[in-house]
């Protein structure tokens, strides 16, 4: 599953459709009653593919697709695979942390160093913070590791339903 970016903890991919966007949505609309291994939930042009709480964990993914109109023959899908938006938003959070606390103890540190004190217990600190970052970094490249069967499956998922022909 090539992405634009290995490095992305949330991997994106952009497709050409030739059919409308309603006739696609229709489809993954439908496929709410026709199966049960996934949850399918649309809101305009937008749907998200998740697996069903009794199959997700911690680090589970989703599949979000934002499905646009060109023209009437022809779409654009944009998809966004990420964990749960409240693991999304807690992680980010968590990066959002370090980094004020990296930016306070830098301050300590040049004030420190302006008033000509010691200033390498700030400096251990902040080089503790880059850690924890990285830290996270690679607590997040694991847990995007570890559900790649579960990006094949709603990926699988996704193709089936776009191969399905529209009923005309």
């Amino acid at each position: 599953m090539p992405t634009k970016n290995d490095i992305a903890l949330r991997p994106r991919f952009k497709r050409e459709l030739s059919e409308g966007n309603q006739s696609v949505l229709e489809r993954f609309e439908a496929s709410k009653t026709k199966q049960s291994n996934f949850r399918v939930t649309r809101i305009d042009n937008h749907v998200f593919i998740k697996y069903p709480k009794k199959d997700q964990h911690f680090w589970s993914p989703q599949l979000h697709l934002e499905i646009d109109e060109i023209s009437s023959q022809s779409s654009v899908l944009h998809g966004l695979f990420g964990p749960n938006p409240t693991v999304w938003t807690m992680f980010m959070f968590l990066h959002f942390i370090v980094a004020s606390i990296f930016i306070a103890f830098g301050i300590w540190a040049y004030v420190n160093w302006n008033l000509g004190e010691d200033f390498t217990v700030q400096i251990s600190l902040m080089v503790l913070m880059i850690i924890i970052w990285f830290v996270l970094y690679f607590v997040g490249r694991i847990g995007r590791d570890s559900s790649k069967n579960e990006m094949h499956g709603l990926r699988n998922f996704m193709e089936t339903i776009l191969k399905e022909k529209s009923p005309s």
